[in-house]
Formats: structure tokens, C-alpha cells, sequence
């Protein structure tokens, strides 16, 4: 009879079973309860940060700034990823603070352990590890090394940051050598800037000297021109008394070039029967000199 009902507890564990419900794990937080957080001791020195936490700070809010529309997983990526790309003179920068930091920290530490408030705190600790132990907790060893295992892994939040894996440095080091390459290739296009930069210098040169030139004869083309016309109103009136032959026709300002070309033509081609014409040409030639 016995081993057919069963007890409550076996029924109830199979009915679970057969519904679907799954037991709940051994070992795993209770529903409903909150993980009570590690006492804190206001009184110790500030935790160091590492190199690649203070670029993060340093750089998040004017990242956040430029993109507001870009939801904070993706700012902390993109932030990694510069970290990655930052040239190693700069990232040292942040380096040599985090370990100057470090330095400060580790002072401040050992000067704070020789305090009454760390003697004080320490003592807290004790009693409430001894409280729990009173009352079926944990053991005050499962106590010692749960202080010790949040302890180190405080450390490990502010020491050993998942960045300086393998896969990282190997990361990094691949980015500096593309770094590399790029700079070599930045210094061969500075080079030919530089060389073309002197080549324009060269032109700009070449330039003035030939708008100086352009100047030079204008202002002669100006002078030359000035002294045409200075020439041609001479012309009209010396030659005002000379008409030509057949026409009659007298220079004028307008007209004193065509009324050379055709005093020129009649002279060259008739001499014999136009002496008269060039015997009074000479004269007023010979006036023009004087």
C-alpha cells in the first residue's frame, strides 16, 4: 500500500516532472532575493584606473556629444576600437598615468592599513561574518574566502582588464604595424608634397617675373603708342599742304594712315612723272627732323 500511494514530496516532484516543470537548480540564487552587496569602506583610497579607463573617460562624453542618436554599447565599442587605432606615443600617455596611479594607490594603501579606521572596519567585517555564522550561514571559512574572492576580483576589474588577452595584443600589434606602414607611406607622400611644394614655389616665381616683364611692356607698348600719335598729328599737318595727285586728297587724323600708303604708292610706282611731289615730300621731311 505504502509503495503505491508513495509519499507527497515523490508525487508532487513527478507531477512536475510531467508537466513540463523544471526543478530548480542546485546551487543557484533564490527568486526574490537580492545578493547582498560586500560591505564598503568609505575610508580607503580611491581604486586606481588603468590606461585604457581613463582614455575611456577622457574621450566618452565629447563622443556622446557628437553622436547623441548612438546608444552606449556602441559608444563603449567604438571607444575600444580607437583605443586600438591610437598611436603608441599617445597611448603611452595614458599608460604612464594609469601606473603613476597605481604607485599613488599602493601608498595610499599601505599608509591607510596602519589606520584605526582600517583596524575599525576590519573589525565590522569579523563581527558580521561572526553574525552569520551564529545564525546557519556560511561558515566563516566560505565567509574568508568570498571576502577574499570579491576582493581579488576587484582586482582583476581594476588590473587585469580583458583587453591585454592574447587575441588582443596580437590585435595590436597587427594595428601598429598597418600604423607603421602608414606612416612610411605618410613620410613618402610628405616628400613629394614637399618637392611639388617647391616646384610651385618655383612657378609662383616664374610668374611674377613674367607679370614684371608684362608690366615692363606695357607700359613701352604705352610709350610707343603715345608716340605714334605724337607722330601722326605731325604728319597731318606737315602733309595738311600736300594733296595727292588725281584726288587731291588731304590727310587728317583719321585718315593719315591710308593717306601715307597711297602718297608711298604713287611715289614708288610713278617716280619719273611725280618729282615735283617728292621733291616737296623731302622738304617736309626735312622739317619733320628739325
Amino acid at each position: 500500500m505504502d509503495e503505491q500511494t508513495g509519499s507527497p514530496g515523490t508525487n508532487a516532484d513527478n507531477n512536475s516532472q510531467r508537466n513540463g516543470d523544471e526543478k530548480p537548480r542546485r546551487g543557484s540564487w533564490t527568486k526574490g532575493r537580492k545578493r547582498k552587496k560586500p560591505m564598503k569602506d568609505c575610508n580607503a583610497p580611491k581604486a586606481p584606473l588603468t590606461g585604457y579607463v581613463r582614455f575611456m573617460n577622457d574621450r566618452r562624453e565629447q563622443l556622446r556629444a557628437e553622436r547623441p542618436d548612438v546608444p552606449f554599447p556602441e559608444i563603449t565599442r567604438m571607444l575600444g576600437n580607437e583605443w586600438s587605432k591610437l598611436p603608441p606615443e599617445e597611448k603611452q600617455r595614458y599608460l604612464d598615468e594609469a601606473e603613476r596611479d597605481k604607485e599613488r594607490y599602493m601608498r595610499e594603501l599601505e599608509k591607510y592599513q596602519k589606520t584605526e579606521a582600517y583596524k575599525h572596519f576590519t573589525r565590522k567585517v569579523q563581527e558580521k561574518q561572526k553574525g552569520k555564522r551564529h545564525h546557519g550561514g556560511e561558515t566563516w571559512s566560505a565567509v574568508h574566502r568570498s571576502i577574499h574572492k570579491d576582493a581579488e576580483g576587484k582586482d582583476r576589474t581594476v588590473f587585469d582588464i580583458p583587453i591585454f588577452t592574447e587575441e588582443f595584443l596580437n590585435h595590436s600589434k597587427a594595428r601598429e604595424a598597418e600604423m607603421r606602414q602608414l606612416r612610411k607611406t605618410n613620410m613618402e607622400y610628405e616628400e613629394r608634397n614637399a618637392a611639388l611644394q617647391k616646384h610651385v614655389e618655383s612657378m609662383r616665381g616664374a610668374v611674377e617675373r613674367l607679370e614684371g616683364d608684362v608690366m615692363q611692356e606695357r607700359g613701352r607698348n604705352g610709350l610707343l603708342h603715345q608716340h605714334l600719335e605724337t607722330l601722326r598729328q605731325a604728319l597731318t599737318s606737315s602733309f595738311s599742304t600736300v594733296p595727292l595727285p588725281a584726288s587731291g586728297e588731304t590727310p587728317t587724323l583719321d585718315s593719315i594712315d591710308s593717306y601715307m600708303k597711297k602718297l608711298h604708292s604713287i611715289i614708288v610706282g610713278c617716280p619719273q612723272e611725280n618729282e615735283h611731289l617728292i621733291n616737296t615730300v623731302r622738304d617736309v621731311v626735312n622739317r619733320l627732323d628739325r
